[in-house]
């Protein structure tokens, strides 16, 4: 659903493809024209501190792609770093988009090699941002369509919704085609959402990319545009 849609009025060529998203009324100019990292944070109350500059977090699971996802968006290589390793991103960065909104990149969770403790660390201190951030516009919760839903990722987004935390599934790597007997992406991600319905009153936005081929990138940034543009104007 679309900010400031009525359902009634909801037709098909509303919805941006390979996706749940309804454009509205809210959607406005969804280009990036430039970016620059402002800072990493170890603590929230390090994090940059504004009123007017909404912000939308990028969370998922270690090596879901976040870093590639960012770079994609802003069509720049090396924005944010990559690394075949998962666990890379272990602070709060910010990127500052246009003068004029923010993408946070989070660390990663369910990084099997890190210790218990770093664990533990990374979980309290990526909700107490979630918790504490007036200026959170929205979550993108990265899902990896690759592979079956998840435990660890539905338990992440209950836990959003259960705080009332606005989120977007943000499914990657929809390029991927596993052999054999493996489900395809779509289905992947028809499993995750049916799973998901169980527990949200709203099914929350979905949308499917690649940041190999540019699926979904555009869509993406259309529907963060109308999430923006309502956020600033409540």
């Amino acid at each position: 659903m679309g900010p400031g849609v009525d359902p009634e009025d909801i037709k098909e060529d509303m919805v941006l493809p390979g996706s749940n998203i309804v454009v509205g009324p809210y959607a406005g100019d969804a280009k990036i024209k430039e970016v620059e990292f402002v800072k990493s944070s170890n603590k929230v109350k390090d994090c940059p501190r504004n009123e007017e500059r909404g912000e939308f977090a990028m969370l998922g699971r270690s090596n879901v792609g976040k870093s590639s996802l960012i770079n994609a968006l802003v069509k720049k290589k090396e924005v944010a770093l990559t690394s075949k390793k998962p666990g890379k991103t272990q602070l709060i960065n910010h990127f500052l988009v246009n003068k004029s909104w923010y993408i946070v990149d989070l660390p990663g969770y369910g990084f099997a090699n890190a210790s218990e403790a770093a664990r533990m660390d990374w979980s309290s201190f990526t909700k107490g941002y979630f918790l504490n951030r007036d200026t959170l516009v929205s979550v993108l919760l990265l899902i990896d369509a690759s592979v079956p839903p998840q435990k660890i990722d539905l338990d992440c987004a209950n836990w959003l919704g259960r705080n009332n935390i606005p989120i977007t599934f943000v499914f990657t790597k929809c390029d991927k085609m596993k052999g054999g007997k493996a489900k395809r992406p779509d289905q992947n991600i028809r499993d995750f959402v049916e799973l998901i319905r169980q527990n949200y009153k709203h099914q929350p936005p979905w949308i499917m990319t690649s940041s190999v081929s540019g699926l979904g990138r555009d869509e993406l940034l259309l529907h963060m545009s109308q999430l923006r543009n309502y956020w600033n104007n409540e």
